[in-house]
């Protein structure tokens, strides 16, 4: 559990039988409950990918790259359940780049980034998801660090179907396509096809994030988008 105060006024996280989170309506705190794992082929495809990443932090890096890594992520910090700024570490930086990189089929990247920070994503716009052939069609800014190199890509995630009473969504989210950057960056707007069927006026919500070509990984958008 992580607190910022003697009485715990901000939370998040279990302790003994005891969960603390917060929502729209604030703070709160409620029995803890030990979620059931369904061993999905996704989620164990995803929990692959950890172990990957984790077995080439230790046995594929080289020590200058692990320190590049190290260093990248005492200059990079990230912002955690609490809205604390912290490091991530080596380690923890190199997963997250990659995790995402390889669930999107692209080349994981060893080397670390020497220019600091996340990279920049404009938020796109998700314009129609038609419910008859699941094509999710969105805009995007072009000129953004992921779209003007090869090796950078906007993935983007959606959620099964939701009702149109649903107005927030955390996740789960499945990877659901990719738009490539290049030399000579891809044109908006952009299209991929949603794993999960919708019926008309059904809601989704789609996750951004956007990888650049020396591996680091931008924060996320997530927007709904109902299905007509």
């Amino acid at each position: 559990m992580k607190y910022t105060s003697l009485i715990a006024a901000t939370g998040s996280g279990s302790a003994g039988g005891g969960t603390a989170s917060h929502n729209r309506g604030g703070q709160y705190f409620r029995r803890r409950a030990i979620p059931v794992n369904p061993s999905t082929a996704q989620q164990e495809a995803v929990r692959s990918l950890f172990a990957t990443c984790q077995a080439a932090w230790s046995n594929t890096l080289t020590g200058a790259q692990r320190s590049a890594w190290d260093t990248y992520a005492l200059n990079t910090p990230v912002i955690d359940t609490l809205g604390n700024s912290v490091n991530a570490g080596g380690k923890g930086m190199y997963t997250r780049g990659n995790v995402p990189r390889l669930q999107a089929s692209l080349t994981r990247i060893d080397a670390g980034p020497t220019t600091f920070g996340l990279p920049a994503m404009t938020n796109p716009a998700v314009t129609t998801l038609v419910a008859s052939t699941g094509i999710l069609t969105f805009t995007y800014t072009n000129t953004d660090p992921w779209a003007i190199a090869v090796g950078g890509a906007l993935l983007v995630f959606i959620s099964r179907p939701q009702p149109l009473a649903v107005n927030g969504f955390k996740g789960p989210f499945r990877f659901a396509g990719r738009i490539l950057g290049a030399a000579t960056p891809p044109t908006s707007p952009g299209t991929v096809t949603s794993p999960f069927t919708y019926a008309a006026t059904q809601r989704g919500f789609v996750r951004f994030i956007s990888v650049d070509s020396i591996g680091r990984l931008s924060g996320q958008a997530i927007f709904p988008a109902t299905a007509t």
